[in-house]
């Protein structure tokens, strides 16, 4: 287990842990999140839609618990977890460290020593995959680096071991 951590010139040190982004309601599903459409988020929108569906399904079937309108969905989560490839966006992380005023980028080590340097703004679209193929990244991880239009997906940068405010 690899934790990593963000530190720096920022006002709160956070310690990430991959291993627990498998059960995170964040997380994306890299085989399809850089070839799906983006749609803007339409809150009441969606509500609306989710309210109506209910209520014609509560019309049309009659009243169903929750327990019961989830018992499919979650033998599906449950393959998809086992197989799937994840990733999740580092924009929460980040702005919940609170950079300082004077912070001007952002660096992420690698296992190597390496360090990749980001401004702040680019750095919170960046991306971290923490799985392939249904299993922890391993010795290679625990994170890769993912940019936000997936062009490095064959080749992300990998090993992060920490992200340090400058």
């Amino acid at each position: 287990m690899m934790i990593i951590p963000i530190q720096g010139k920022c006002k709160y040190r956070i310690s990430l842990d991959p291993t627990t982004w498998i059960f995170d309601d964040r997380k994306l599903d890299l085989t399809t999140y850089f070839t799906e459409e983006k749609v803007a988020d339409d809150g009441m929108g969606d509500y609306i839609k989710s309210t109506s569906k209910h209520w014609s399904r509560e019309l049309m079937e009659g009243a169903k618990t929750q327990e019961e309108l989830e018992k499919p969905a979650r033998k599906f989560k449950k393959q998809e977890l086992l197989t799937g490839t994840f990733g999740i966006a580092l924009e929460p992380f980040l702005k919940n460290a609170e950079a300082d005023k004077d912070a001007e980028a952002v660096v992420f080590a690698d296992k190597d020593g390496g360090e990749h340097r980001f401004p702040i703004n680019e750095a919170y679209s960046l991306l971290f995959q923490f799985s392939r193929d249904g299993k922890p990244l391993g010795e290679e991880g625990p994170a890769f680096l993912i940019f936000p239009d997936g062009s490095n997906m064959e080749s992300p940068i990998k090993g992060i071991r920490s992200i340090t405010f400058i």
